[in-house]
């Protein structure tokens, strides 16, 4: 007997500790099938052995609100926690008027995750009818033709307007905002030359790019796309657009009080499922790059674009009750 209670005993020791717990739940504060979720399923896939099983649970709505302030609600015991986005942690603290969390406050980071590039794209028809082969012509033209050029977006607010708000505040021209119903139906209206351009998602545009449906000018990361290494960045434009940085990124986190040893327990698994091959591929496959870093430089990361969308979303004007 005391034989087999000392066996018992030492299997449960190599266990991982969370395999012992209650399986981790990881909310995705969008509806399942976009980029953010296929990450965050694989991601849960791949750190089951060293964490035990993860049950990614997809909790909609207010533009990620819900999910994120379901965690930031949670106990911090490790076995809640958030694939957060630029949406929930940098943008909306200045969207809505009310928001249920404190995006720093409330949240341990625990590592960003990935990052994927919008890029500046045009209807190729109007493009050439303008002579605008590239941003110094773009920047040029809107000038001279003060609010002649119009781009569209996924609604006030969204990504695309802000990359736009940012544009044009850093360039020094005006370009008429046209919000629709969506990433979708705003690329619609750019292929039909409703709208003259748009600030979309790369891993969006990338089949339209290369079937020249869409005219890439740029790309608006302060790096060059791996997926698309040929089209330059808005910041090689010039000095007026040199800080110009914008992307679509999430990553994971943990409420408040995380202990620290859970925090570097957790950050380690998904950092190595990370830079596994699978990983890998399944992100350059969604025109994605892997982010990594600890705890503290996600900390970081995420406070900088707090701050930059502050001026962003009030320059904007773009407010939801």
């Amino acid at each position: 007997m005391r034989r087999r209670l000392v066996l018992q005993t030492l299997a449960a020791a190599a266990l991982p500790a969370f395999a012992q717990a209650r399986p981790i739940r990881l909310i995705v504060p969008y509806p399942p099938g976009g980029p953010l979720d296929i990450v965050a399923r694989a991601l849960a896939d791949k750190v089951k052995d060293s964490l035990g099983p993860v049950i990614v649970e997809n909790k909609a709505g207010a533009g990620g609100n819900l999910g994120a302030d379901a965690v930031a609600k949670s106990a911090p015991d490790g076995t809640t926690i958030v694939m957060g986005a630029v949406a929930t942690h940098a943008i909306n603290p200045w969207l809505y008027a009310k928001l249920p969390y404190d995006p720093i406050r409330d949240f341990t980071p625990i590592t960003g995750v990935a990052q994927v590039p919008n890029v500046l794209v045009m209807n190729p028809d109007t493009a050439q009818r303008l002579g605008i082969q590239r941003v110094a012509d773009l920047v040029a033209y809107a000038r001279q033709h003060p609010g002649r050029l119009n781009y569209g977006s996924g609604g006030n607010g969204s990504a695309g307007h802000l990359a736009g708000e940012m544009f044009k505040a850093q360039a020094g021209v005006f370009m008429v905002h046209i919000p629709y119903a969506g990433g979708n139906p705003a690329q619609l209206a750019l292929l039909s030359g409703q709208v003259d351009l748009n600030f979309d998602n790369l891993a969006a545009a990338s089949a339209n790019i290369k079937a020249g449906k869409l005219k890439a000018l740029a790309v608006t990361t302060a790096r060059r796309s791996t997926a698309m290494p040929e089209v330059p960045t808005i910041a090689e434009t010039g000095p007026a657009l040199s800080r110009f940085d914008v992307n679509t990124w999430f990553g994971l986190f943990g409420p408040a009080k995380l202990p620290a040893d859970v925090t570097q327990r957790l950050h380690q698994a998904f950092v190595d499922a990370l830079n596994s091959p699978e990983l890998k591929a399944r992100l350059a496959s969604l025109l994605a790059e892997p982010i990594g870093g600890t705890p503290d430089q996600f900390a970081a990361f995420v406070k900088s674009e707090l701050a930059k969308y502050e001026a962003v979303v009030k320059t904007s004007g773009a407010k939801i009750d």
